[in-house]
This record gives structure tokens, C-alpha cells and sequence, in this order.
């Protein structure tokens, strides 16, 4: 799950106001905590398996200007994790209109866009192999222009999203 949609769901079941909740990083920061505690032995493999996934898909979706996203980018990702790729697209059903032309079956739902706006995600139950198992890839649908910016860092110069290029400079790097 998003930092945010966590979050928002913990404030619910606490009773607390959100404003009472740690922020994105504290919220990370505790992550990468309880993976090197609980998981360090499983959790490298896991996310270089979904990191290569992520590769093929966004290579067989590479007119779409696909870019990695959430946890499998950040580095916090598990199994259970699901593949959040953001495709920039000049029209927004060129998308779907590819996936049927290749026999692919996803599901539609909306996802928020920031500033307000709702955009469609659209969702495949695809194999990882490295896995042995199934894996959700979620391709969100923005607007060409809304990759002006996407790449700029956050305060801890870390980026929210990467290309394929970025990617494999992750993949290759040891550790």
C-alpha cells in the first residue's frame, strides 16, 4: 500500500486526526527498519525480481514513456509488493488499445493524480517467474506534459519514479 492510502487508513483505525501520523519518510524509514530486521535474508531477492519484471514490462510498453514507481522502485518492496509503472501517453486509451491488440486482459479502476485529478490505472495480474508466483502490475495513465517534473528529487535527493535506463543502473549496481 501508498505511504498516503496507509496512512489515512491508520488515522481511521486509531481515532487519530491524520495530522497525527508520521510523515513519508518516518513512515520508509521504518520500513527499510523492519525488512533489514525481519526479512534481510529474502527481501534483496524478492525486489530484484520484481525490479527485473518491471524491466521486461517496461520495455513491451516502452512507446508509452514508462516509468517505475512505490516501493519496487524505492527499494522497500517485498512479494507482496505490487509493480507500479506510470506511463505518459498523448492519448489515454492507446494504452488499453494495446494491451487487447496483444490479448491481455486488465481490470480499469481510478487512481488520484495530485492537484485534485483522477486518472485511470489500469491492472494486470501477470506471472514473475524469479517468483514462481503471480504479481499485480498497476500502469497509471497520465498526460505527456505531466513528465515535466516527474523526475525531480525529494529532500533526500532520492526521485519518486525512474525510466527504464535508471532501472537497469539499479540492477546492475551490486548490493
Amino acid at each position: 500500500m501508498d505511504w498516503g492510502p496507509a496512512k489515512q487508513r491508520a488515522a481511521r483505525d486509531l481515532g487519530l486526526p491524520r495530522a497525527a501520523l508520521p510523515g513519508n519518510d518516518e513512515v520508509e524509514d521504518a520500513v527499510r527498519e523492519h525488512i533489514a530486521i525481519f526479512h534481510a535474508d529474502t527481501q534483496p531477492g524478492e525486489l530484484r525480481a520484481l525490479r527485473e519484471l518491471a524491466a521486461t514490462w517496461m520495455g513491451r510498453l516502452a512507446e508509452f514513456r514508462p516509468h517505475l514507481t512505490g516501493a519496487v522502485w524505492r527499494g522497500t518492496a517485498t512479494r507482496l509488493s505490487n509493480v507500479h509503472l506510470q506511463l505518459y501517453c498523448d492519448d489515454s486509451k492507446a494504452t488499453e488499445i494495446a494491451l487487447l491488440n496483444r490479448g491481455l486482459s486488465f481490470d480499469v479502476a481510478e487512481t488520484s493524480a495530485g492537484r485534485g485529478r483522477s486518472v485511470d490505472m489500469l491492472i494486470l495480474d501477470v506471472p514473475c517467474p524469479a517468483l514462481g508466483e503471480r504479481v499485480t502490475l498497476c500502469l497509471t495513465i497520465l498526460d505527456f506534459d505531466d513528465l515535466r517534473g516527474a523526475l525531480k528529487p525529494d529532500a533526500r535527493g532520492l526521485t519518486e519514479r525512474g525510466d527504464l535506463s535508471a532501472l537497469q543502473t539499479l540492477l546492475d549496481t551490486p548490493g
